[in-house]
């Protein structure tokens, strides 16, 4: 039986029992209380276990959501950890790729200009060569003019 239900009776039974006159004093009924007293003696150890048996459920849920807080807690700093690192790796890759692209512009760049600076070494000697080729022919072509006029005008010979 429920102690709250078995104090209530008690309490009537109480407020039941009439009064010495002049005093705060009852004349109760003797069976009525033990009856009561002895049910409220019968159902205290019970409402005391279940009470122990609610107090331990609670410490045994309490247990587990705190282990299933430390586990999820546990997981959230490995998942942390691991995006901490992945992007640690996605940062060093970003960098050394950008440091890729630099070192190749700065080597294209070197590369042109040591093409460019060949390029104008090539065409100087080649224009140096045309040149003095061109002064071979020149001095070829005066020499045959030279020849054909004074074979056209000979000059007496002494």
């Amino acid at each position: 039986m429920d102690i709250q239900h078995l104090l209530d009776r008690l309490e009537q039974v109480l407020s039941e029992s009439p009064r010495f006159p002049l005093t705060a004093n009852l004349l109760v009924n003797e069976d009525k209380i033990f009856n009561v007293i002895d049910q409220m003696r019968a159902a205290i150890p019970e409402e005391i276990k279940r009470a122990n048996r609610i107090e331990a459920e609670k410490d045994r849920i309490m247990a587990q959501a705190k282990e299933e807080a430390d586990r999820i807690r546990t997981l959230a700093r490995q998942e942390a950890a691991e995006l901490v690192k992945r992007d640690a790796v996605v940062a060093a890759a970003q960098q050394r790729g950008d440091n890729i692209l630099e070192r190749a512009r700065r080597e294209s760049e070197i590369l042109k200009r040591d093409a460019d600076a060949y390029v104008m070494e090539v065409l100087s000697k080649l224009e140096e060569n045309l040149l003095h080729s061109l002064g071979v022919v020149r001095n070829g072509l005066r020499k045959i003019e030279t020849d054909a006029a004074a074979m056209e005008n000979p000059t007496p010979e002494k």
